[in-house]
């Protein structure tokens, strides 16, 4: 696997690299500013994702109070445009009078993605993603205005970011009995410390024909053996920048950050090459998206994708990091489906179909 062995995002036509690159650190300003890397450092990132075949960019208005859209705009100027798969988000009111100004409504979807567009400036983003899920908007709304925008050539495909399952399931099955433009993207929080999504999301993606391209798949730099435990100082959180915290600090956390570790050690990897390589081939997933400041930092990430992990070490992952298991999902394991389905008929359903991750050279 290389970053330039494209894959189709979900049921679509459109070709991705295996590794996005999140620009969510682009830039010094607004609540994300702590993290942010300057305009040369953004810039030589970039260069170095570009030379190495990528083509997936991930952007929101909301990253760096919409200078990491800024610069992404001053960048691709230099005429990369056409080759990029440019990906923005909206949902966030970056105006606090203003309640429109915010949500996931189709008057605050097309201010957003107007404002977007000129700041990246293009006159069509690639994909345009729903930010988080605001609990108000209908399916309805967001999947109309989303074909609108297709329909106008301001946008080529649209997605979910942070949404609930039923949510997500809802707005597919909204446009396609409608014939809509689909929902061929589900953007969502995955990794070793991570793993919610495989109650519901991965079997919605799969069956439904929608890409999951992952968040933090370093879990803020925790997989990355960025930090230690204690080395906090004792408080057991992370801060986020953002006045909030992550509580990712925890005995199990540090449990799965050392099986990462020894792990690693046996395959003579960094922690955070196995990490993500691990991320990448878990069912669903298309794409993986990087958050590097710095071309050193971006240049071990992509060390990942020429890593193969072995099936015992893979298990050894799988067993440190697995979920608890709740209701009403434990009543779908085996022995219930033995139950069900009796001793003359085999108790395991077909597996899943795989994503779609054929390469295209």
């Amino acid at each position: 696997m290389s970053l330039d062995q494209y894959y189709l995002l979900g049921r679509s036509g459109l070709r991705v690299s295996p590794f996005a690159l999140g620009t969510l650190t682009f830039g010094t300003d607004g609540p994300y500013g702590a993290w942010g890397s300057s305009k040369q450092a953004a810039r030589a990132v970039f260069d170095r994702y570009l030379a190495a075949g990528g083509n997936f960019i991930d952007t929101a208005d909301l990253y760096t109070r919409g200078t990491s859209e800024s610069l992404l705009g001053e960048f691709i100027a230099d005429g990369n445009r056409d080759r990029l798969v440019l990906t923005s988000k909206y949902s966030y009111n970056l105006a606090e009078r203003d309640p429109n100004a915010g949500g996931n409504g189709r008057k605050n979807m097309i201010r957003a993605l107007e404002a977007s567009l000129k700041r990246l400036r293009t006159d069509y983003l690639d994909l345009y993603l729903l930010h988080t899920w605001d609990r108000i908007t209908p399916a309805e709304e967001v999947v109309r205005a989303f074909d609108d925008l297709v329909r106008a050539g301001k946008i080529r495909y649209a997605g979910l970011s942070d949404v609930p399952a039923w949510y997500a399931a809802r707005a597919h099955t909204y446009a396609e009995a409608h014939a809509l433009a689909p929902i061929v993207n589900l953007q969502l929080q995955y990794s070793l410390v991570e793993r919610g999504i495989e109650a519901e999301f991965t079997s919605l993606a799969t069956n439904l024909g929608m890409g999951i391209t992952a968040w933090s798949p370093l879990a803020s730099g925790l997989l990355s053996g960025k930090y230690r435990p204690n080395s906090d100082g004792g408080s057991g959180r992370l801060s986020t920048g953002t006045g909030k915290s992550l509580s990712l600090f925890t005995e199990r956390n540090w449990q799965i950050v050392g099986a990462l570790e020894a792990v690693a050690g046996e395959l003579g990897r960094s922690m955070a090459q196995v990490a993500l390589q691990w991320v990448l081939t878990r069912p669903g997933v298309t794409s993986v998206i990087l958050g590097a400041t710095r071309p050193e930092q971006l240049e071990d990430n992509l060390g990942a994708l020429d890593l193969q992990i072995p099936p015992e070490l893979l298990r050894r992952l799988d067993e440190a990091s697995a979920p608890p298991v709740t209701t009403p999902y434990a009543m779908f394991g085996d022995r219930y489906q033995a139950a069900v389905h009796g001793a003359a008929v085999s108790d395991r359903p077909p597996a899943f179909a795989p994503p779609v991750r054929v390469s295209l050279g």
